[in-house]
């Protein structure tokens, strides 16, 4: 049965549903492997804005289309970064913005995550409430090796999920990391067999909605004001100004350069 509370959105590069208390939010550019654009973060913040709009739906199931979850960001833009101050900053800021509306949905959460998941992919899912991942899943975090520092409130939500001497190893690094080790340290709920994602995702979100809608959204906000007391993230506004000076240090930009390079061998 069709509950639409409002029409949805138009979107390009994802799709949603709400048609039962099960909501859907899909990344669907599959054969770029989900990159998180411009056009796609800001199509999130509308898209989480108007699940808020949708008071039937009690959990939303976030996940990619095609082989991976999500590539992370468009990485052509930290070697050929745009001239405007200004805007730059907006579009680095947008991603914050994405994940803060992400996590700040009235609805729970449940990510499922297959194939690669980076950089702003690990961001994105550790906006969300709970993850379940399949074991081969591929993690990584390469800001520090394309040249610049992890944005988008993404420090402060890892240091949050593995703990702080993890998340900063993994920042720094970059070194890629595994669904089990992921799971070890306490950022995944579920790991599963490849094949298995979409239905333990699918499944855990149908637990969550048989719940009383009242008390799981109350348990849902109070879980958010206990870790916002210290988790950092009412600073990450400005991130983005240090995103901006390593978009325009030389050595920054190498280190990018050589990232990019090692990709292609």
């Amino acid at each position: 049965m069709n509950h639409p509370d409002s029409p949805a959105p138009s979107f390009a590069t994802i799709q949603v549903d709400a048609s039962t208390r099960i909501g859907r939010l899909t990344l669907n550019r599959p054969a770029k492997r989900n990159p998180l654009s411009t056009e796609t973060l800001g199509e999130l913040v509308t898209a989480a804005n108007w699940f808020n709009t949708q008071s039937h739906v009690a959990v939303v199931v976030v996940s990619g289309n095609g082989p991976s979850f999500c590539a992370g960001a468009d990485i052509g833009a930290f070697v050929n970064p745009p001239e405007t101050f200004l805007s730059t900053r907006d579009q680095v800021d947008l991603g914050r913005r994405m994940a803060d509306a992400v996590e700040a949905m009235r609805a729970v959460t449940v990510v499922a995550i297959h194939g690669h998941c980076v950089g702003g992919g690990v961001v994105l899912a550790a906006a969300c409430d709970l993850r379940v991942a399949a074991d081969d899943t591929y993690f990584s975090i390469p800001e520090i090796d394309l040249g610049i520092p992890l944005a988008w409130g993404g420090l402060p939500r890892l240091m949050r999920e593995f703990g702080p001497a993890v998340a900063k190893e993994l920042v720094m690094t970059c070194r890629p990391f595994s669904a089990a080790e992921a799971h070890q340290h306490g950022f995944l709920n579920r790991v599963v067999p490849a094949d298995a994602v979409s239905a333990s995702a699918t499944e855990l979100a149908e637990t969550l909605a048989a719940k009383a809608a009242v008390t799981i959204a109350n348990t849902k906000a109070r879980a958010a004001a206990v870790s916002a007391k210290g988790d950092g993230n009412e600073d990450s506004w400005n991130e983005a100004d240090g995103y901006l000076v390593a978009l325009q240090d030389p050595e920054a930009r190498a280190a990018a350069a050589r990232y990019l390079e090692g990709l292609k061998k």
